[in-house]
């Protein structure tokens, strides 16, 4: 797979906007595979790290211009910046699970060495653990399509024991992970101090020079790892966090903007609404009654 004209999504045919507030998204394999012929042509993700659970059916994977057949139980590592494809076959079953940036970070830190795992391509057999992974995916899958009280804890503390299984394989395998490319390397670097710092809002300057490199250098790296210029990446951060505080707390709008680092509320709706097409206030009350809509009736 030549790194040229590969397609950058967040998930799979639906382009940059990642199209959920929380920080991961959960789907069985089929949802979408089924939709494209079982295919999922070359692509890659900027900011998202995936891992594909297989129990059942075979999984033809070419990852990094690497291609394997994953005819048994096993679980795929897919980090950001990877270019990959499957092509399944029709009796095909398990899940894609794909983390955000946010989320892949704070299991980094949590896991330590064990960390490492999420930024290194490779497939784990399942082995004697394929029930284990398969109550934990549906576990998972079940909450990620629920709204059940406590869903956000649930869904972290199941994405945690993933972590750690994942962690446990990973240094029993000690797989040595490659050098990346410099290009990478710095886009890798950037996207850490926009994570560690999108409140302050920077600017691309002060940004590129802590990379080590020119603004221009950084929004060609941008463009070519990410799709997006490095403004674009930076508001596309502040963007997830805006909706995960407006769903997720009691926050007014007000407040949502001062958390954030908006100078005020006037600004922060403007910046919401010219990325999103609606009103922070708007997006908060289709969000509830969303929400609403997806409690089950007892």
């Amino acid at each position: 797979m030549a790194s040229v004209a590969i397609p950058v999504f967040k998930l799979y045919g639906e382009g940059q906007a990642w199209s959920t507030p929380d920080l991961l998204h959960c789907e069985t394999i089929p949802k979408r595979s089924r939709e494209h012929h079982w295919e999922i042509q070359a692509h890659r993700h900027a900011d998202l790290c995936q891992l594909l659970y297989v129990h059942r059916g075979t999984a033809r994977i070419e990852i990094e211009g690497q291609r394997l057949v994953l005819a048994r139980p096993g679980l795929q590592v897919v980090p950001p910046l990877c270019v990959h494809g499957f092509r399944f076959s029709e009796n095909i079953d398990g899940y894609v699970l794909t983390l955000a940036a946010p989320l892949v970070a704070q299991l980094q830190a949590q896991l330590g060495g064990g960390g490492a795992v999420l930024g290194t391509a490779a497939t784990y057999a399942v082995g004697r653990d394929r029930a284990y992974l398969n109550r934990l995916f549906s576990a998972l899958h079940g909450e990620y399509q629920g709204a059940q009280a406590g869903r956000d804890l649930l869904m972290q503390s199941l994405v945690n024991g993933l972590g750690v299984w994942l962690s446990r394989q990973f240094i029993q395998q000690r797989t040595a992970a490659q050098l990346p490319p410099r290009g990478r390397d710095y886009f890798s670097r950037f996207s850490a101090l926009v994570e560690q710092h999108y409140h302050r809002h920077d600017s691309i300057e002060r940004l590129a020079h802590e990379v080590g490199i020119s603004v221009a250098h950084l929004n060609a790296t941008c463009r070519e790892w990410a799709g997006q210029s490095a403004l674009q990446v930076v508001h596309q951060r502040l963007l997830l966090e805006a909706k995960r505080n407006l769903i997720y707390t009691n926050q007014n709008v007000s407040q949502v903007a001062e958390r954030l680092g908006f100078a005020d509320a006037a600004y922060f709706s403007r910046f919401f609404r010219r990325l999103t097409g609606v009103s922070p206030k708007a997006f908060k009350a289709l969000a509830g009654e969303a929400a609403a809509v997806r409690v089950p009736q007892r």
